[in-house]
């Protein structure tokens, strides 16, 4: 542990470009920041795994999400407070960094690159999957080859080309979930022109075994299967550091984060569980949100959801090749990762960064290809409890931080954790809750998820440790000679 740290003052002062005192520049405008902060709520695992969460849940379903989604919205206040205070492209692991010490930024910050390019590599697979069906003359590895390529291809160009395309990428799946809530509640109550919805109806979450058919523990293996798909709600924090105005973007993603939550994730479930029977053997089959609109009779459905999950994948391809080397640059600046990391090009762009975790990924894909039961399994498990680890630091990090700035820089808590510290310790402890539940899973692998990401996260801390030692003592080294060299003389 170190001593109390010290806030470091932007050189650009708030709202200045880019991130300060660094070779990032601010090529994000105000509109990319709005969609990427909506869009990133909105992750490939909301249409393709909320299947397996209503067959477990029913109904009930609706509270997992809930649950989770308090959960979300309370670590996001946290880190808004952090980042409104200090725009960074490290983020919370900046944050660790100054709040609890070198070996928990390091830590953090490497766990999290770390799950990124895994998430490349699952994310580059799906999206071959789906362009395969359409062309199958093109093999699957070799669209996933073209992906990777084209998206970093865009990475490498600018951060306004990053914002460009995930501001389309991100408007297509907020307008498609925003079409599919609007069309299936309309069918739900009834009033929807021309839609065969016979089996549609507020009925449908009571009147098959109730709204909790399989009982209320339901609920929390529910949150299990449905936790993930929540992460990449941090990512506008760590793009802040590239806007216009790092301050107002922050303040303004945390503040919309609620009702974001509630549209996207509870809205559009409510439409899928009212509109069929929760045991509808095609949820299964087909996949809820096709599934959803296969009961209204609407023509090429499976089609029309292979393309917004196609979307939703390249998003997240995309945001997640940002997110990776943005954390790399931030490592590299702070001495965690080798220096070419923090080297930007003219245009702004962590390029060796960039270069580094997309060769990782290429990596994950070849495994995923050559060894999936095994050497990719063992990734995907390992990376799988890394969200909970970051949304705990979150938690650690902002119990201290909060009292750093209102000693040394009161004027920049322009948004404030509510309830603080009782919140946060609840949060904490809900977060802690959870992992714990995930290991009695043994049905969903929970178990495994945990124990191999606990054994990563370990590996990291002693490398973090081992790293600060030596740190020290050749600091230390440093002090004796001076010493000697005084007397000397």
């Amino acid at each position: 542990m170190t001593s109390q740290p010290t806030l470091t003052k932007a050189e650009n002062g708030p709202g200045g470009p880019g991130d300060p005192g660094t070779g990032l520049q601010a090529g994000l405008k105000n509109r990319h920041l709005s969609m990427i902060a909506i869009g990133g709520v909105i992750g490939a695992g909301l249409f393709v795994g909320s299947s397996s969460g209503i067959a477990t849940a029913g109904p009930g379903i609706l509270l997992s999400y809930a649950l989770v989604g308090t959960l979300v919205v309370l670590v996001m206040r946290m880190l808004g407070e952090m980042s409104a205070a200090n725009p960074t492209s490290g983020s919370f692991s900046a944050h660790a960094d100054r709040a609890l010490g070198p070996w928990a930024g390091f830590s953090i910050g490497w766990l999290y690159w770390f799950f990124w390019v895994v998430v490349l590599a699952v994310e580059a697979t799906a999206g071959a999957a789906i362009l395969e069906s359409w062309i199958p003359a093109v093999p699957q590895w070799g669209w996933a080859l073209i992906v990777m390529v084209v998206l970093t291809a865009t990475n490498l160009v600018s951060v306004g080309s990053y914002g460009e395309f995930e501001f389309w990428f991100a408007g297509i799946k907020v307008f498609a979930i925003g079409a599919f809530i609007v069309v299936g509640g309309l069918a739900v109550f009834g009033v929807l022109p021309g839609a065969d919805s016979e089996k549609a109806g507020l009925g449908n979450l009571v009147d098959h075994g109730g709204f909790l058919p399989n009982g209320p523990g339901a609920i929390l293996t529910g949150v299990l299967l449905v936790v993930f798909s929540f992460m990449g709600s941090e990512i506008a924090t760590l793009a802040a550091g590239e806007s216009e105005d790092p301050q107002r973007a922050v303040t303004k993603s945390t503040n919309s984060i609620i009702w974001r939550i509630a549209v996207f994730y509870l809205g559009s479930i409510f439409v899928v569980v009212s509109l069929l029977p929760w045991n509808d053997p095609s949820i299964k089959e087909k996949g809820s949100y096709v599934a959803a609109l296969d009961s209204l009779g609407i023509a090429h459905a499976g089609q029309i959801m292979n393309f917004i999950v196609l979307t939703s994948v390249l998003s997240c391809l995309n945001s997640g090749l940002y997110t990776a080397s943005r954390m790399a640059f931030s490592l590299g600046q702070r001495g965690d990762a080798p220096k070419a990391f923090a080297r930007t090009t003219s245009r702004g762009v962590p390029m060796a960064a960039i270069i580094a975790s997309v060769v990782f990924g290429f990596v994950a894909v070849f495994f995923n290809y050559r060894f999936p039961d095994s050497v990719f399994l063992f990734l995907v498990n390992s990376s799988g409890a890394v969200a909970l680890f970051v949304w705990l630091v979150i938690c650690f990090s902002q119990l201290r931080m909060r009292k750093i700035i209102q000693a040394e820089a009161p004027e920049k808590l322009v948004v404030r954790m509510w309830l603080y510290p009782y919140l946060t310790w609840a949060t904490a402890a809900l977060i802690v809750f959870v992992l714990a539940y995930m290991l009695t899973d043994t049905e969903h692998d929970g178990r495994e998820t945990v124990l191999l990401s606990l054994l990563v996260a370990a590996v990291v801390l002693v490398i973090a440790f081992v790293k600060e030692m030596v740190k020290g003592k050749g600091q230390g080294d440093s002090g004796q000679d001076a010493v000697l060299e005084d007397a000397v003389k």
